[in-house]
C-alpha cells in the first residue's frame, strides 16, 4: 500500500473530480495512476502494432534492397 501527501488546493481538485465522475477518490486515483503508467511505459509492441497487423501489402520496392544496404554500410564503417 502507497500513500500520497497532497496539498490543500489538489485534495480539493481531486474531491470535485472524483465527485464529478461519480468514483470513490480511490478509485480516480487508482484510474488516473493506470493512465499515467500506461502513458510513460507504453503498451506492449503487440498491442501497438495490432492496429496495423496484415494491413499493409507491398511488392518489394526499396525496402527488398535495405538490408543490403545497411550490410555495405557497416562494412564501409568497419573499413574508417
Amino acid at each position: 500500500m502507497k500513500s500520497v501527501r497532497l496539498d490543500t488546493q489538489l485534495e480539493s481538485k481531486l474531491e470535485r473530480a472524483a465527485r464529478a465522475s461519480a468514483m470513490s477518490q480511490s478509485a480516480f486515483l487508482r484510474d488516473a495512476l493506470i493512465r499515467r503508467c500506461t502513458e510513460v511505459l507504453g503498451d506492449s509492441l503487440e498491442q501497438r502494432l495490432a492496429p496495423v497487423i496484415g494491413i499493409v501489402k507491398s511488392s518489394g520496392g526499396r525496402a527488398v534492397r535495405s538490408g543490403e544496404a545497411f550490410r555495405a554500410a557497416l562494412r564501409r564503417r568497419r573499413r574508417r
